[in-house]
């Protein structure tokens, strides 16, 4: 699959989640899912959890979020102390 396949999995609409990028035909994030991640969710739990999203509706979150940051400047989120 290409990325620009991948991407088709992910969409936007104002009047579906205020616009945040969703996987297409649900009200699934990529922020929730990448968050479902993060926590240490694995991608087997999140698709039984969620009936209808497949490894790919993952794979296609986690590209989204690459491609997102490919122009961010980095910010750290904390000062380091001196």
């Amino acid at each position: 699959m290409t990325e620009r396949q991948m991407l088709e999995r992910i969409t936007t609409n104002p009047k579906v989640m205020v616009g945040k990028p969703v996987i297409k035909g649900t009200r699934l994030t990529v922020e929730y899912i990448l968050g479902l991640l993060a926590h240490g969710a694995t991608v087997d739990e999140i698709t039984e959890e969620y009936q209808g999203i497949t490894a790919e509706d993952i794979q296609a979150c986690l590209l989204f979020a690459t491609k997102s940051l490919e122009s961010t400047v980095f910010m750290p989120l904390a000062m380091e102390p001196a």
